[in-house]
């Protein structure tokens, strides 16, 4: 059985200050239960044909083909040997909670995305990373070069340099610039977005910008990346409390069991009507709960996928 990543895992090994080494031990652990590459057979694009040879699956074959010629060939497709993968890191000012825990919403993020660009590139397959905030802040499409591989090792490192600036605050502009990485990233790639989701009320913004991933070919997987004992259900102590809200600075004064119910309906209700609009756009959504270790969270994803194809 592979060694779990734990919490204390991390902390042993950041002294290294090389993201590259860290992926390679989250990503060999892993790996090896899974026998084929979670990420082909999706959104392909047929390239050319080639000839069929026994005993491999009849899944491909061009029927077509063999109806006019009798001999049997296999649609190869584009992504079979270059998938384009686009990694979209939130990294607005409330992806720094908790301020005070072993590893934060932003850390997460970096770590997972550091596991899936090294997986990515095992498998010869490109990967290109977007950073953003209020709006897009850093964009490099999918490339294969192992200069651009440490290229995103390097900003991924400085991502996890940053801190917390309350003076400095940045809100979240998820849709605005899902609509530019639309836009941006080459056709048919595959767009994983890391985010706390926190942007507004109304997610009918995201919703849209989602239709146009989707609407240009797009495949998307969203990681909802949480803490989820006090984002989704407010597990503070029974005292009075002074909120504020990361991104606004806007105060609030409460006590926790006075909404403590409400509250976790509330949020609930949010992200079940973001889980059901996904699953009508064919949008992967991943719980992502920063309590969990990433690789169990990534395992978890990689091996569903896996078992799809």
């Amino acid at each position: 059985m592979p060694e779990q990543i734990t919490l204390e895992k991390i902390q042993e090994v950041k002294h290294l200050n090389s993201l590259d080494f860290f992926a390679r031990q989250i990503v060999e652990g892993f790996i090896t239960g899974l026998h084929r590459s979670p990420f082909h057979g999706f959104s392909v694009e047929f390239a050319e044909h080639r000839a069929y040879n026994n005993g491999e699956s009849v899944r491909f074959i061009d029927w077509k083909l063999f109806g006019r010629t009798g001999k049997l060939f296999v649609k190869r497709f584009e992504e079979e040997t270059n998938l384009r993968c686009q990694i979209v890191i939130d990294a607005s000012s409330s992806m720094f909670f908790p301020t005070d825990n072993p590893i934060n919403k932003i850390q997460f993020a970096t770590y997972a995305s550091a596991a899936l660009i090294h997986l990515l590139n095992k498998q010869r397959d490109a990967a290109g990373l977007s950073l953003f905030d209020e709006s897009l802040r850093f964009h490099t499409k999918a490339r294969l070069t192992q200069s651009h591989i440490q290229t995103l090792y390097a900003q991924l490192d400085e991502l996890l340099q940053l801190k917390y600036k309350p003076k400095a605050r940045a809100n979240t502009q998820i849709a605005d610039v899902l609509h530019q990485i639309a836009e941006a990233a080459n056709k048919r790639s595959l767009i994983v977005v890391f985010s706390d989701m926190f942007e507004q009320s109304d997610p009918e913004p995201l919703f849209n910008a989602i239709e146009h991933l989707r609407y240009n070919k797009h495949e998307v997987v969203i990681f909802h990346v949480h803490d989820s004992r006090y984002e989704l259900n407010l597990k503070l102590e029974d005292r009075p409390y002074k909120l504020i809200d990361m991104e606004s600075g806007e105060e609030m004064k409460l006590k926790p069991q006075d909404f403590r119910s409400v509250y976790a309906k509330k949020m609930e209700e949010f992200y079940e009507t973001i889980r059901n609009k996904c699953l009508q756009y064919k949008v992967d959504f991943v719980t992502a709960d920063i309590n969990k270790p990433f690789d169990q969270v990534l395992t978890s994803f990689l091996t569903r996928r896996t078992k799809m194809f």
